[in-house]
């Protein structure tokens, strides 16, 4: 009376001790013949001492003996059969897995090694591998995890009755399948041999680890879509010459194609250049062609550097409004020609090619570029303005002092008026200009509080005048 089991690391045949455990040999023969173990794993592996499989759930729970199974079934497991002259002595016995005694049910183990004397009289021996040492050799070389459990999944993916001596019970036909279960095939690792199979795996990981990277800035709102990826015809362009203009650089990389937009990134406050910048193509051949050949060459003096972009910037809009961006959207939003600072160096839509555009020099960079004539924001002349102005003042004495000080009899308006004028001007200039995104929480409270105190003079003023 034998049993043969099916595995992904080969066969094994039990030969059951009928005579010695009929209850177990019955028990386990009746749940192969329902497939109770078709896809259970060998769940715990311990090197040269045992394996342990029977339990679907894979966990190493007792599970569920086939009279529990059974339509009326009043218990679900079955008692011992410890018997003197039954030990651990062969490599290869197989015996039942029970937690407490008498609770025997579905779970059962292999011995690994020949003699396990510590096991004897404890549990029921009810079977010894009669063929397919070379598969338990193979089993317990395998690599586990600190629990025991095989890195690569050891399946069982077929039972077969070689011989059954016992009757079917009454409600078996009822358990048992038209067909066994479809076999689950587990992915296979292979051992790496050589540099090639080391760098695929690398490439595996990294995918892995970017992919749950992506996930947890999507998580975080740092990202739009975890699934997003920038777009091919973009190109990041570094290592610039401050003195290197928009439509400079525009003009050089045109001529690997049309160009939908060439932009140097700048400071928002002071227009300086910060030395970066993207330029998108109108198709993906010709930003390649810009790729293999511009990098590493020379403008302005300065050997400039040139990668793919992985920025999607451009995405953001859409995002920050409440809706999802894909690879499809940011097609359609260049397609519309976006928002983006025009040939005129404002912020405008339609005919402008993105940001940077192909305005003068004069134009090139933020609109909120201080002109040489204004003055500093504040109110204060530098030390060679004030000199300057009191060169060019009148010298008569009476009218140039007194319009120093404020007072205009033309005008019949007086120097705190024109003063608070001047105020309006500038805070007016203020909330033209774009506010940074980055300021701080204090920062914003100082401007209030400066606002505050600007408002409550100007009523201080009124109430005097």
């Amino acid at each position: 009376m034998a049993v043969l089991l099916e595995t992904s690391i080969g066969d094994l045949v039990i030969d059951l001790k009928v005579k010695e455990a009929p209850t177990a040999c019955e028990n386990f023969v009746k749940l192969c013949k329902i497939k109770f173990f078709n896809n259970c794993l060998f769940h715990t592996v311990q090197k040269d001492f045992i394996a342990q499989a029977g339990d679907p759930t894979n966990t190493g729970k007792t599970g569920t003996s086939i009279f529990g199974k059974l339509p009326g079934a009043k218990k679900k497991y079955f008692d011992d059969e410890i018997l003197p002259t039954l030990k651990h002595t062969v490599k290869g016995t197989v015996g039942m897995a029970n937690v407490r005694p008498n609770e025997n049910g579905s779970h059962f183990y292999i011995t690994l090694r020949p003699t396990v004397e510590h096991l004897d009289g404890k549990h029921t021996i009810f079977g010894v591998i009669g063929e397919g040492l070379e598969v338990l050799d193979k089993m317990n070389s395998t690599m586990t995890d600190e629990n025991g459990m095989p890195f690569q999944n050891i399946r069982i993916w077929h039972t077969e009755i070689l011989e059954d001596p016992f009757d079917d019970p009454d409600g078996l036909e009822k358990l048992i399948p038209p067909k066994s279960p479809e076999v689950i095939k587990d992915d296979e690792f292979k051992k790496i041999e050589d540099a090639e199979d080391e760098a695929e795996l690398q490439e595996k990981m990294a995918t892995t680890l970017a992919k749950s990277q992506a996930t947890t800035l999507e998580l975080l709102h740092d990202l739009p879509d975890a699934d997003i990826t920038p777009p091919d015809n973009d190109l990041f362009i570094y290592k610039l010459n401050p003195i290197t203009q928009d439509g400079d650089l525009e003009l050089i990389f045109s001529r690997f194609g049309p160009i939908k937009s060439c932009e140097i990134v700048r400071d928002w406050k002071t227009g300086d250049s910060l030395q970066y910048g993207f330029i998108t193509f109108e198709n993906t051949r010709d930003c390649e062609n810009a790729y293999m050949k511009m990098h590493d060459c020379v403008i302005d003096d300065r050997r400039i550097g040139v990668n793919f972009s992985q920025s999607v910037s451009k995405m953001w809009n859409k995002f920050k409004r409440g809706s999802r961006m894909s690879k499809d959207d940011l097609d359609d939003s260049e397609a519309k020609g976006g928002k983006g600072k025009g040939g005129k160096g404002g912020k405008g839509k339609g005919g402008s090619k993105g940001k940077g555009g192909k305005g003068k020099e004069g134009d090139v960079g933020p609109p909120l570029r201080m002109h040489k004539e204004e003055k500093p924001r504040g109110g204060l002349q530098s030390t060679s303005d004030s000199v300057a102005a009191e060169s060019k003042a009148p010298r008569d004495g009476g009218r140039g002092d007194r319009d120093r000080r404020g007072d205009d009899p033309r005008s019949g308006r007086s120097g705190a008026d024109r003063g608070r004028d001047r105020e309006r001007e500038r805070e007016q200039e203020r909330d033209r200009r774009p506010r940074s995104r980055s300021r701080s929480r204090g920062d914003r409270r100082k401007s209030r509080s400066r606002s505050r105190d600007r408002r409550k003079g100007r009523r201080r003023d009124r109430r005097k005048s």
